[in-house]
């Protein structure tokens, strides 16, 4: 739910034709969600599996490591940046050889980014981290007494079209880069011969209930390889692995690598 209104409604292309002041009042919250919040334990665990000697290390006989995530936060980006840093200022007492350091390629954010803003005329898409990415987005913010009011018919506040976000290349309305509901997925070709190809599938903090990507641990365990399921709760899937407990605590210990490493 978002301010009384069904989430899932709103990540719609139909339901931004017909209301984008309403959707980008929806995404402009998660925006700044997202900006306020921080990787955690979980994030980092998964982006120091990125490097070539950490992996080497968790899993010797692995080829490779692909991070495929649903999220659209940001967070596992900015991860792989904090993991990434800390490597470079440790080289400066200690090199590490360059090949040595996370691999961005690793990570897919399968239902695009949030920050990114796409032109819904030319196409045109840039990462914008502004706050708020336009003055009508925060005055309409303002404005809400409350999140649950916020969602009422009778407190909507309709922006103009004119003043929601423009494309800085065409002048258009721009919308979120982000898959919604009914949208196909860019990178699926390359991710379902990541899955096929995979042995082992790392289930970490979700309902699996969305698909296509609900159905990527099934397909590993139906191509003979395993999964280990990380989430607050017992699922009802035949998994080899299940850690039940905050992936924050689980994940790390799991795979034997602390915030500090």
């Amino acid at each position: 739910m978002w301010r009384s209104l069904d989430a899932i409604s709103l990540a719609t292309p139909e339901a931004f034709e017909a209301n984008p002041s309403l959707v980008w009042q929806f995404c402009h919250y998660r925006r700044e969600k997202a900006l306020q919040a921080n990787p955690n334990a979980a994030h980092i665990a998964l982006a120091k599996l990125m490097t070539p000697s950490v992996l080497s290390r968790v899993a010797p006989a692995a080829k490779s490591f692909h991070l495929i995530t649903q999220n659209v936060d940001g967070l596992s980006t900015r991860a792989l940046r904090m993991v990434h840093e800390a490597q470079t200022q440790a080289s400066v007492t200690s090199p590490v050889p360059e090949a040595d350091i996370p691999n961005p390629a690793s990570l897919i954010e399968m239902h695009g980014r949030l920050f990114d803003v796409r032109c819904t005329e030319c196409n045109h898409s840039v990462p914008d981290f502004t706050s708020p990415l336009c003055p009508a987005l925060k005055e309409a913010d303002d404005q809400h007494a409350d999140v649950i009011q916020a969602g009422h018919p009778e407190h909507e506040i309709n922006i103009p079209i004119e003043k929601l976000p423009r494309c800085t290349n065409c002048g258009s309305l721009t919308r979120p880069d982000v898959v919604w509901f009914g949208e196909e997925v860019p990178l699926l070709p390359q991710i379902d011969q990541l899955v096929d190809e995979a042995d082992l599938c790392l289930v970490v903090g979700t309902s699996s209930v969305v698909y296509p990507a609900a159905g990527f641990a099934s397909d590993v365990l139906s191509n003979g390889g395993s999964v280990a399921v990380f989430n607050v709760e017992p699922v009802e899937d035949d998994v080899q692995f299940m850690f039940v407990g905050g992936c924050e605590v689980e994940l790390p210990k799991a795979l034997g690598l602390s915030v500090d490493e």
